[in-house]
Order: C-alpha cells, then structure tokens, then sequence
C-alpha cells in the first residue's frame, strides 16, 4: 500500500505509485516454445504435438499430459515392434562339407 505524505498547504498526499498490478502472472503458465521436428511417424508426430497442450496448465495438470503422450509413444512403438520386417537377404555363401 502506498504511503502518505504531507503535500502542500498540509494536505495529504499520496505517493505516485499506481495500484495496479501487472499484466503478466510470472507464476502462471507459460509456452516453452520447443521446436519440434518431425520425426516422419505420424503417430509419434501427433504424441509430440500433444505435448504442447502442457503449455497451457498449471504445473499440477502436466502429470496427465505427460503420462497420456507416454502411453501414446509405448504404443506406437508396439505396433513398430508387432509388424514385421524386410525379410533376410540370402547368403552368397555355400554350405561347406
């Protein structure tokens, strides 16, 4: 609160300190603004993307966007795990007796 000081004639007057606060809350949530380069899998693509809707909560709110994008990640990395791959080149080599 503003102090009072004695002006001219011996009126009061207040100090020029405005009671306003600020426009920005540097306590509240802030986008980290992280570049994100795409990784060529949608899946994995759409879970980094997902990661940014953390910049808009309090850090209390981050804990479910974080473990939803870590489950989405350990998905898409099953379905990599689960299809099958190139099949083997052949062998130049033949079988010695």
């Amino acid at each position: 609160m503003p102090s009072r000081t004695a002006g001219p004639e011996g009126e009061e007057a207040r100090d020029t300190v405005p009671d306003v606060e600020p426009a920005c809350d540097p306590a509240g949530p802030a986008p980290l603004d992280v570049p994100r380069t795409p990784t060529g899998n949608a899946d994995v693509d759409a879970q980094l993307e997902r990661l940014t809707d953390a910049d808009h909560l309090a850090t209390d709110g981050h804990v479910e966007v974080y473990e939803d994008v870590h489950r989405g990640l350990r998905d898409a990395l099953t379905a990599l795990d689960a299809r099958p791959g190139p099949p083997a080149p052949p062998t130049t080599y033949g079988t010695r007796s």
